[in-house]
């Protein structure tokens, strides 16, 4: 599957700017794991900007609708399957399994904590931000209250990683990532 057919999909099923945002967000983190991990970084990067595919018009079917809506440009089982675990728990019952599926799992709530932290900071960015800082917003529940501190701890133990240090890698990997998402939003979005 190529890029140009995963975005049409994207844009079919979302034309919120907060998830098309968010959508190019986790593909490009997860680009940057991939490439970390000397893995296939389009296949990664697909998984990442589809994963929500079915959740701004179905969001009482998150990660069950999905695989219909991926059959309609013949996503692969692996890509449905991958998709589909980053609800574990919550809105699916397939479990991640490989190294990709988890890191997905962790960094998908991570990254819109991450996100709004930095929309809280004078310079709006994640160039800036340090892990100490993530710290303090991650430990009050009242900010962002709707990223899921749970699934964060949960996606850190499944990975065999320390908090902080899936805190420093997506925070590492959202500034790298940054300015190519702010550009597919100026270029794609509006």
């Amino acid at each position: 599957m190529d890029h140009e057919t995963a975005f049409s999909l994207l844009k079919k099923y979302n034309q919120e700017e907060f998830h098309i945002r968010h959508a190019l967000t986790v593909e490009h983190v997860m680009r940057y794991f991939a490439k970390l991990n000397g893995e296939d970084e389009d296949f990664w990067g697909i998984v990442g900007l589809l994963h929500d595919i079915d959740f701004e018009k179905y969001p009482e079917e998150h990660c069950k609708k999905a695989p219909e809506l991926l059959k309609e440009i013949k996503a692969s089982d692996k890509i449905i399957h991958a998709i589909c675990s980053h609800g574990y728990g919550i809105c699916s019952d397939i479990k991640p399994e490989s190294e990709m599926e988890k890191i997905l799992f962790a960094i998908d709530e991570l990254t819109g904590l991450i996100w709004a932290a930095a929309k809280m900071r004078p310079s709006k960015s994640t160039k800036d931000m340090e892990v100490s800082s993530l710290k303090k917003k991650f430990k009050d529940k009242k900010f962002a209250a709707g990223c899921s501190r749970d699934i964060i701890i949960k996606g850190a133990e499944q990975l065999g990683w320390e908090l902080n240090d899936l805190f420093e890698k997506t925070i590492m990997a959202m500034q790298e990532t940054e300015d190519i998402v702010e550009e597919e939003m100026k270029n794609r979005y509006f």
